[in-house]
């Protein structure tokens, strides 16, 4: 429960809407289909939920984007909810070199002391270098962070003041490395329904080491758009992010749709916490469930192309 908070105070849907990240036209057809949540009515009318529902509302959004269906949680009490967001919530690996590192910017975080975050990330860039900076602290970090925020260890404020920190710190580094004309050329996005887009600058910051071009469009770009900029900027590559929660089936669906738009030699990559969770594939698709493996992805295509062109030369 939050602090200060009267524990019998109703709250409107929009409160709700902004507390626990479900949108209004969800907890409606909730209520319809599953009969929770049941909420009051205020003096208008309009829908008031209690803080017990809030409560109970945010524990089973951290279990969605854990990748639960709404169906098989959205009528278990509380209790039982809390236990298997605790069954789940168990640390992800890191390496063991960085492990304490990692953990004490969690801390950080979990204390508020985000000009103290900032400095160590800052000193922990300088003293690794851009990449592996990016892949060996700051994915592992994220995962940390993640699992944090999921088990109710961190506060949303809180995740979004570090991302904010992250962001600002990938963009002046980009920046400082020289884009160069060397293939291939990326096209870096999320499709709709992915509001996240930290991935995408993750792998620009990563491949920026490596000379690569991105072209970064940001979070929820319509598929017509995507291709249309593909082609526009004669991009060899589009490379798409996606979150741990987004529905695997509308992450096939778009794969596949896109496949069929772009012209044949674009390669498509796509990348994030929920290809790092399935084992499963899409044909056509490059699955590259870590930074790493993007990173040598590129070398790989470079190699490939050069091939070609000395066999056509």
């Amino acid at each position: 429960m939050i602090r200060g908070i009267d524990a019998t105070a109703l709250v409107s849907i929009s409160a709700v809407e902004r507390e626990t990240g479900i949108s209004k036209d969800t907890l409606r057809i909730w209520e319809r289909r599953y009969g929770f949540p049941r909420p009051k009515r205020d003096g208008n009318g309009d829908r008031a939920y209690g803080q017990p529902d809030v409560e109970h509302l945010r524990t089973i959004k951290r279990l969605i984007d854990l990748g639960m269906r709404p169906g098989k949680i959205l009528r278990q009490p509380l209790k039982q909810l809390v236990q298997i967001s605790a069954a789940h919530n168990q640390k992800p690996a890191s390496n063991s070199q960085h492990q304490q590192e990692i953990e004490r910017y969690v801390g950080m975080i979990k204390q508020n002391q985000l000009p103290e975050l900032q400095k160590s990330l800052n000193q922990s860039l300088m003293r690794y270098g851009l990449q592996p900076f990016v892949t060996d602290i700051i994915s592992p970090l994220n995962a940390f962070v993640g699992e944090a925020w999921v088990s109710g260890e961190l506060d949303v404020y809180q995740e979004h003041a570090y991302t904010e920190i992250l962001q600002n710190m990938l963009r002046h580094a980009i920046v400082s490395y020289e884009k160069t004309e060397v293939p291939p050329k990326l096209l870096l996005a999320t499709l709709p329904r992915e509001q996240h887009s930290i991935g995408l600058l993750m792998v620009e910051a990563a491949l920026a080491v490596e000379g690569t071009f991105c072209i970064s469009l940001g979070a929820q770009l319509p598929i017509a758009e995507i291709v249309k900029a593909t082609v526009a900027n004669k991009c060899d590559i589009v490379a798409l992010s996606f979150t741990g929660n987004y529905p695997f089936k509308l992450i096939t669906e778009g794969l596949a749709y896109l496949r069929e738009q772009l012209p044949s030699g674009v390669e498509i990559w796509a990348g994030g916490s929920a290809i790092a969770r399935t084992k499963r594939v899409v044909d056509s698709i490059r699955m590259l469930p870590t930074l790493n493996l993007a990173i040598q992805e590129v070398g790989i295509w470079r190699q490939r192309h050069l091939s070609k062109k000395n066999k056509s030369a």
